[in-house]
């Protein structure tokens, strides 16, 4: 096995080389503009042909989509990261189709049958061997139960678990070597990202995962009439499977199909939204890809939505930070603002705080007298996503999926009713997180477990201050230090002893040779002796330039 993954991993490592060779010349290229130089959009290497040069958001796109499931699956977390790319990328990156040549039925119905103990046919009164829909993690088949109720079957691939295992690996190495030498990736956690990566693509792997999901998006939304959410049947999902109640209606960006099934499209907006903050501002448990494809509209008018491997979740802390964010607009308080966003980003290196209050006047001074309901909530978002990109800071994953859903929410509702507008639906739960804040009630169980840690304290420290006195009188205590934080000033010291030692070196080299040529003067093989001393000198000049050359570099550094 060691060595079949050993060859795996090297054919594997050539396949991503070729492809990120070939669009990363494009890339390269349009950085330099010299497209017309390396023409790929006329056919070279392989590139599909067309009349206008590619764009660099394009060339990524298209690299992912050569590479397979893996590469897919990360361009599409990518696109909900938009605290990390510009929007150009990140627009480009949702065109991303996760789509894949079907498996054969034989290889299907042997999945099904191994994973649900029993032949299909005892298990399906009917299903359908061509599927509905084909992705690089499973394929969906239409089939119908026993009783005659209508479902889907979501079969995993055979073998992608495999892939995924060898393309998470070496993402992991590559991220982990840029980190190592390249400040920017370091700068943005490189690492930590391809394994916050890794550990949601093998999730999503999981299709009993993708059934709790469902589940509790139906409990959240059991009183709702107008949101329906697909039943799971237990008794036929595994690991490997997962069977759905199956939804019949129309895409809900199917304009034309909404219009003559008389589905009032501005309501729909609303609801639509409704729905999707509900999620966040209450629940506290949201469908991370509420894109068109995952949201159905039936035939009296309920929302059905689809696809539940994707979520992300919210806590209340961070419900409290996105309200003092919007309190810190209307008040026109920066230095409240600046607290914000450092509260909810992760720095990876130092801030220039004057820097960033700067750009943080900006948001405020555009919305400067404005109230509540006047705030373009998503023009707000992106103005904040522009300053979280230019100073480094790295939003958590949840807080990213968060906004990335909001925006679409809003883009989603202004395809429907080009008059919506989003803020309307979400002042609502605005304001009662703002008064939530303001609530005795809210506060008086926190109020109460503080003063609760604070009576402990209060009772543990002159027993803790007394231990740390004793230690200090006999001399016993220790301070542990993180050596992390030394490192830069390590590193430098260590230059500086390289170079003295560098320094020592040359100069006895160059004492050492006067002196053995003043001295020493044997009677034959003087053109060898004579060779000698002047490779010698040759090599201590050599060390002398290149002493100088690190002197001079570091003062520039």
């Amino acid at each position: 096995m060691r060595i079949w993954r050993g060859n795996a991993h090297r054919k594997r490592y050539r396949q991503i080389t070729r492809v990120l060779a070939r669009h990363g010349l494009g890339y390269l290229a349009g950085v330099l503009g010299l497209e017309r130089f390396v023409p790929l959009h006329r056919g070279l290497l392989g590139v599909p042909s067309r009349e206008e040069p590619y764009t660099r958001p394009e060339h990524l796109r298209m690299a992912l989509e050569e590479l397979g499931t893996t590469f897919i699956k990360l361009g599409q977390i990518l696109s909900t990261r938009p605290d990390l790319l510009p929007p150009e990328y990140i627009a480009e990156l949702e065109k991303l189709q996760d789509a894949a040549p079907p498996v054969p039925w034989v290889q299907v119905k042997q999945v099904l049958e191994t994973e649900l103990g029993r032949p299909v046919e005892e298990v399906f009164a009917h299903i359908q061997p061509v599927p509905l829909a084909a992705a690089s993690i499973g394929q969906a088949h239409a089939a119908t139960l026993r009783d005659g109720t209508e479902v889907v079957v979501k079969v995993r691939r055979p073998g992608v678990v495999e892939q995924v295992d060898t393309d998470l690996d070496i993402l992991l190495n590559l991220a982990a070597a840029a980190q190592r030498r390249w400040q920017l990736a370091e700068d943005y956690d490189l690492l930590g990202l391809a394994q916050e990566f890794a550990a949601t693509l093998r999730a999503e792997l999981d299709y009993l995962r993708e059934a709790r999901n469902a589940e509790q998006f139906a409990a959240n939304f059991l009183d709702d009439p107008y949101v329906h959410i697909p039943c799971v049947f237990r008794e036929t999902t595994t690991v490997q499977v997962l069977t759905l109640e199956r939804v019949h209606g129309i895409k809900i960006n199917d304009l034309t199909a909404l219009q003559a099934a008389g589905i009032d499209r501005r309501a729909l907006a609303v609801r639509t939204a409704r729905m999707l903050l509900k999620m966040v501002f209450e629940d506290g448990f949201f469908h991370a890809d509420p894109h068109p494809g995952n949201l159905l509209v039936e035939p009296d008018g309920r929302v059905a939505l689809v696809d539940f491997g994707m979520v992300g979740t919210v806590d209340q802390r961070t419900q409290e930070q996105l309200v003092m964010i919007l309190l810190s607009v209307t008040r026109q308080d920066a230095d409240r603002l600046v607290d914000t966003f450092l509260e909810l980003g992760v720095l990876k290196e130092r801030l220039n705080r004057g820097l960033l209050r700067r750009d943080l006047d900006y948001i405020v001074m555009r919305y400067y007298g404005r109230e509540l309901g006047e705030i373009d909530v998503g023009q707000l978002i992106q103005d904040s996503l522009a300053i979280v990109r230019r100073h480094h800071l790295q939003l958590p994953s949840s807080l990213s999926l968060l906004l990335k859903t909001v925006l679409m929410s809003e883009g989603l509702g202004v395809q429907l009713d080009p008059s919506f507008n989003i803020t309307t639906v979400l002042v609502p739960y605005a304001r009662r997180l703002v008064l939530r804040e303001y609530s005795p009630l809210y506060w008086a169980p926190r109020i109460a477990s503080a003063g609760l840690d604070a009576l402990r304290l209060g009772v543990d420290l002159p027993v803790q201050l007394r231990r740390i006195i004793t230690e200090l009188e006999r001399g016993d205590l220790e301070i542990g230090v993180r050596p992390e934080r030394f490192m830069p000033l390590i590193k430098e010291l260590e230059g500086l002893v390289n170079r003295l030692i560098l320094s020592i070196i040359t100069a006895a080299l160059i004492i050492g040779l006067a002196t053995v040529a003043s001295a020493f003067r044997p009677p034959s093989a003087e053109a060898w002796v004579g060779l000698a001393f002047t490779a010698a000198f040759v090599l201590a000049g050599v060390l002398g330039v290149y002493l100088a050359w690190t002197i001079i570099r570091s003062r520039r550094g």
